[in-house]
């Protein structure tokens, strides 16, 4: 065991000639963040063990499995498929139906007061049932399970990533995530219920994955073939994948959400089985939506499971009309990018406030809540009555259930349009505004206000400590907008103002989250009309390439506030210019093949690697030699077998007998168990351990001069948490250090060299000016 310190080279700048890039001093340590905000707790975070650690013990299982044992292995994982679609169905059943009822008794008993014209009892009954669901959906997240508040959206892609978070999946998380996302979409905040589902979604597949739950004792021993990261990886996919298609009924919609968005390792049977898992679930809920049309789900049973199944007449669309949609891509790429900027700063400012304890959190969820309700009360006061449509295909005014047309304040035969919006559920909004044959229903005024409020109080009811998603208020967001210009365009185009609409909700959806195939998929399942997919495949292309202009998806900014470390696909070009050898850091430390069981507490107790080199010296080798990557918990897990020898020789394979592939097939296993927890005589201390059984004998490694980006694309596209750095020139020690995900962070990179920084504003000026020089 010993330190060994990192040295680099000088890389010259490939601009300047007197200047150099790049300096030989280095830092000992990796100072990167270690820590990120997990729904709305600060916790520490690890990385994820994807690579299999080929072992003797691994192969020893390997060549032991027969025929039986494959079989079961597949069948379970499409059993679990299986499970995972039917039990996220019948969730997302659950809350669609809660969320329908709640809200719906609560504004049947403000309408009926409304009718009664007791408007001060009535806003005190809105307010008050408002502050009480939000508060209850703050408290229990608050205090019960931190990890569930927000969408979990940025959580699940950051896991995907290989990012590790405690409690993101545990039990608790799970059942926090429903009853706060029901209780906070009642509310009537504006936030949705999609986002959520994704997390509940990937909760029960992680859950399902690990056998249950060991914190209380609900675990099943049939389920335990898949305890190990690159199993779990894939059923959380799988789970992602069908909290999209129950949050919106759209079951191809979720596999391309998940292969878009979601996931950064994708392989073709993943894709199998997650198309698997979503076509359980879309049979689930058809089965489901059947029996609640039969009126047996509560008053309000038929709205949430039809959420946006609103238009499905035949479409006509000219060259006339192309106009219209190229500018609604426009309009939604600026205000796409302009909402992804104000939210990211409201977001660290809540996460100031945040800081200072649970009762700021939950204060700044109640604010929020009681804010909304003076504004959705008192907003629709602004509009003027309208009379009731003489061709109304509904009864007008609507009182007693959810409509198009709301009457409020107003006299018999009139409705308010603002109140038929905004005094209503999102689900039955984007319902109404994506209605037909209703191009006179709603005034100018009206839609423009509703459109300002969602915009803002979506942005200010997202980063409270409660389930809250994103997905519905960018759709109710981006529909307004898009009505407004049906309206403005008026005659002149042959689409009506509902189909405007939902090229609006296009639009925004393109303009926040930047996808493109897997929301058209789920704006086409949502309104169940094939003959919009050319306008609005054009409209999110626009609405995509305008917002990147000026900054990230929605969720890519959230992981980053959040401080997840997350790799990207791509390089940056300044990681061309170094090598692995000018970002490693030190001190490295190095087991022997047969380690000291003193060394090994030593080290394990004074650091926090998580993976150490074994090198093998003389007598076992003829010169020192690297014999692989041993983990952290796994030495913890032979420190309590105390598989110890009093001399330092190899072990026979009868010491494999003491272990199955099992005990090392969760590789934080240890976690139970903390290093400090054991107690070892001195007799034990002094005794042997030998490593070569439980090594990883083909670890990734790269000589120390490849290129920074080109080990990048290799330590993601495998779904590495170690990767060993060589010397090139032999002689020196058989390893220089170890690249883990945090060397690969630009805080950590331009720590190091900061000069970096000078040539990358040099480069940006010399393209400015050459763009300017142009014109």
């Amino acid at each position: 065991m010993a330190p060994n310190s990192i040295n680099g080279e000088a890389n010259d700048d490939q601009e300047s000639v007197t200047i150099p890039l790049l300096t030989s001093e280095r830092s000992n340590v990796n100072s990167t963040s270690q820590v990120a905000i997990v729904g709305a707790n600060v916790c520490p975070i690890e990385s994820l063990d994807y690579e299999i650690a080929e072992n003797d013990l691994f192969k020893q299982d390997w060549r032991s499995g027969g025929k039986i044992h494959i079989f079961q292995y597949v069948f379970m994982k499409w059993l679990l498929c299986f499970l995972i679609g039917l039990i996220v169905s019948l969730i997302g059943f659950f809350n669609n139906l809660a969320v329908e009822n709640i809200a719906g008794l609560k504004f049947v008993v403000t309408s009926n007061m409304m009718l009664a014209k007791r408007f001060g009892m009535a806003f005190l009954v809105f307010s008050v049932s408002n502050l009480t669901l939000t508060l209850f959906a703050s408290i229990i997240t608050a205090f019960i399970a931190p990890a569930a508040a927000g969408s979990g959206i940025p959580e699940v892609k950051a896991y995907l990533n290989g990012v590790d978070a405690p409690g993101i999946f545990s039990l608790r998380t799970l059942i926090v995530k429903i009853i706060g996302s029901i209780s906070a979409v009642s509310s009537s905040l504006f936030v949705g219920k999609a986002g959520p589902m994704v997390h509940t979604g990937a909760c029960v597949a992680a859950l399902l994955g690990q056998g249950g739950s060991k914190r209380f004792r609900l675990t099943w021993r049939w389920l335990h073939f898949f305890r190990n990261d690159r199993d779990r990886r894939d059923l959380v996919t799988c789970g992602s994948a069908a909290g999209i298609a129950a949050g919106f009924r759209a079951p191809v919609g979720g596999v391309l959400f998940a292969l878009e968005e979601m996931a950064s390792w994708w392989r073709s049977v993943l894709l199998w089985r997650s198309f698997f898992t979503t076509a359980v679930v879309a049979i689930v809920l058809r089965a489901l939506i059947d029996f609640c049309l039969s009126g047996k789900c509560g008053l309000f049973g038929k709205g949430g499971l039809i959420m946006f199944d609103v238009y499905s007449a035949s479409v006509t669309y000219h060259l006339i009309d192309v106009p219209p949609a190229l500018a609604l891509g426009v309009i939604g790429g600026i205000l796409g990018s302009l909402y992804n900027f104000l939210l990211d700063k409201v977001l660290r400012i809540y996460n100031l406030i945040n800081e200072k304890g649970i009762a700021y959190k939950i204060f700044l969820a109640c604010a929020i809540s009681v804010s909304t309700s003076c504004l959705l009360f008192g907003l629709p006061w602004l509009a003027s009555c309208q009379p009731c449509p003489s061709d109304a295909s509904e009864s007008c005014p609507t009182i007693g259930r959810s409509g198009n047309f709301k009457k409020f304040q107003c006299p018999p035969g009139h409705y308010n349009d603002l109140a038929s919006l905004i005094f209503n559920t999102n689900d039955d909004a984007v319902r109404n505004l994506f209605s037909k044959n209703t191009n006179s229903e709603f005034q100018y005024s009206s839609i423009l206000i509703f459109f300002v409020t969602c915009f803002f109080l979506s942005i200010f009811s997202c980063g409270i400590v409660a389930p809250a998603g994103l997905f519905v208020p960018v759709i109710v967001t981006g529909a307004s907008y898009g009505r407004f210009v049906g309206m403005l365009v008026g005659s002149h185009s042959s689409l009506n103002h509902g189909l405007y609409a939902v090229l609006g909700a296009a639009s925004f959806l393109g303009g926040s989250m930047r996808m493109t195939v897997s929301l058209c998929v789920i704006i086409l399942e949502l309104t169940n009309n094939l003959l919009l997919l050319p306008l609005i495949m054009l409209v999110l292309l626009i609405s995509k390439t305008v917002a990147d202009a000026f900054n990230g998806n929605i969720f890519d900014l959230i992981m980053k506030a959040k401080g997840f470390p997350y790799l990207e696909s791509h390089a940056e070009p300044y990681m061309r210019q170094l090598t692995v050898g000018d970002v490693v850091t030190g001190p490295l430390q190095v087991f022997q093949g047969i380690e000291k069981v003193g060394n090994i507490l030593h080290v394990l107790r004074t650091t926090r690697h998580n993976g150490f080199p074994v090198i093998d010296e003389p007598p076992l080798s003829e010169s020192p030699v690297l014999y692989g990557l041993i983990l952290r918990a796994h030495l913890i897990e032979l420190l309590k077998k105390k598989a110890f020898m009093s001399a330092p020789v190899p072990t026979s394979i009868d010491a494999l007998k003491l272990f199955s592939a099992g005990d090392f097939a969760e590789t934080r296993s240890g976690n139970g168990d903390k290093i400090e927890e054991l107690r070892f005589t001195e007799e034990e201390m002094e005794m042997f351990l030998d490593l070569h059984p439980f090594t990883n004998a083909s670890p990734y490694t790269v000589v120390e001069t490849m290129s920074l980006a080109k080990a990048l694309i290799l330590f993601r596209e495998v779904g590495l948490r170690h990767l060993l750095v060589m010397p090139k020139i032999s002689g020196r020690s058989p390893v220089v250090g170890i690249l883990t995900r945090h060397d690969f962070m630009a805080e950590h990179i331009l720590g190091l060299h900061p000069l970096l920084i000078r040539s990358r504003w040099k480069r940006l000026r010399i393209r400015v000016s050459r763009v300017f020089k142009f014109f």
